[in-house]
């Protein structure tokens, strides 16, 4: 007998079906959040018995248990333990890990890839095509290097598994991937996650206008309430304010928190570990404790949305010749403008500033971090041209 023990997102569920397709009734599968797992484990070497072989995947254990499954190992127990995450490297130090962050080649690991790669070296599974396939969208998206990739079918996988029950997802999967050449969706799948990306693009838009942004440490947050769609708005919030760090999404019903960043300077798995959190550099999270209440609710609870730069503009736009103006709440007006073939200025209300800055992005990013300003509307941008040639007397 083989029991896994799993995540509860995709890649953790990637490997619940894998198990499946190598086991068939032969396996138990079991999906915990990242609290629950512990409990699962001290449930296993309490009832469980040496004849079944453990697996826990795209999870680790605290230290007790880290402690106890090696006493089972060493008495005889079949335990294998395979995560791709930073906090989850000393497991390696022992027979029955394996973590893996960066594979050979270079690429990003996920649970689902090395699950996949273990059973086939062990011989307890017949690779195909269409479980590589299905392998590679979880690991794409897991690592969020679809959105690198414009892999819009990994980004859709992820979809329709939280359009679903995880039991419905992986009888779809399994099924499919038993009987099928290659990974597909099939015609009513396709018609549902059509409505779903709309249903997303709609709640981003709204969420974008609810975004504050607040320094943290030595970062600059943005932070946003949001119970659904994390990855798809920490992605979009991400791209469209790139003078932020990174994105704290609050799920305050859910007493969670998770980071998301576009920037390869930041490691949010880092930040979260900060908080007892973890998980990739790209994208973590972590409990919503007192302390994270207390910095990312409390002390920013006054603070106003960011405004958003104005969208229809045909003359006032980022980085022409012709210089971008921008403002903020306090009525402050920010004119950054090339100084020369090198360098870009800003003047400050009419007067110049001592900063310059090398390119147009570092400009614009010091005014957003610094004074939370937004590119005005083509009229303002117009009216201050107007205003500036008259004190200079040119007309």
């Amino acid at each position: 007998m083989y029991r896994v023990l799993s995540h509860n997102d995709l890649d953790g569920v990637g490997c619940g079906i894998l198990a499946k397709l190598a086991f068939g009734e032969q396996v138990k599968v079991r999906y915990n959040s990242i609290a629950g797992l512990n409990h699962e484990v001290e449930w296993f070497l309490e009832n469980g018995d040496k004849q079944t072989f453990l697996f826990i995947t795209d999870l680790s254990v605290n230290e007790e248990n880290e402690n106890r499954l090696d006493d089972f190992h060493r008495a005889g127990g079949k335990v294998q333990l395979l995560d791709h995450h930073k906090t989850a490297l000393h497991f390696n130090d022992y027979e029955w890990g394996h973590i893996v962050v960066e594979d050979e080649e270079g690429k990003l690991t996920s649970a689902t890839s090395l699950f996949y790669e273990y059973l086939v070296k062990n011989e307890m599974m017949e690779p195909s095509n269409a479980i590589a396939e299905f392998v590679e969208l979880v690991r794409q998206y897991d690592t969020w290097e679809w959105e690198r990739n414009d892999n819009q079918a990994a980004q859709r996988l992820n979809a329709l598994f939280f359009l679903v029950s995880i039991d419905e997802f992986e009888d779809k999967m399994v099924e499919r991937l038993k009987n099928s050449d290659h990974f597909f969706f099939d015609e009513f799948e396709e018609k549902i996650l059509d409505m779903e990306e709309d249903k997303i693009e709609r709640y981003i838009r709204r969420k974008r206008r609810e975004l504050v942004q607040a320094p943290i440490g030595e970062h600059v947050a943005g932070i946003v309430y949001a119970e659904s769609y994390h990855s798809e708005l920490g992605n979009e919030l991400g791209k469209e304010y790139p003078h932020l760090d990174y994105i704290a999404i609050l799920n305050i019903g859910g007493k969670r928190m998770g980071f998301r960043t576009i920037h390869d300077h930041v490691d949010v798995s880092e930040i979260a570990g900060q908080y007892g959190g973890g998980g990739h550099a790209k994208a973590s999270g972590c409990s919503l404790n007192e302390e994270t209440y207390r910095q990312f609710v409390t002390e920013t609870f006054h603070l106003e949305p960011l405004r958003e730069d104005a969208k229809r503009n045909r003359y006032n736009l980022k980085d022409t010749s012709f210089g971008s103006l921008y403002e903020n709440r306090m009525e402050e007006t920010f004119f950054l403008y090339p100084e020369d073939e090198n360098r870009w200025a800003v003047e400050h209300n009419g007067v110049k500033m001592e900063q310059t800055f090398t390119t147009f992005q570092e400009g614009e990013n010091y005014l957003k971090r610094n004074y939370s300003a937004w590119l005005v509307r083509d009229e303002v941008f117009v009216q201050y041209l107007m205003d500036y040639m008259v004190k200079t007397k040119r007309v």
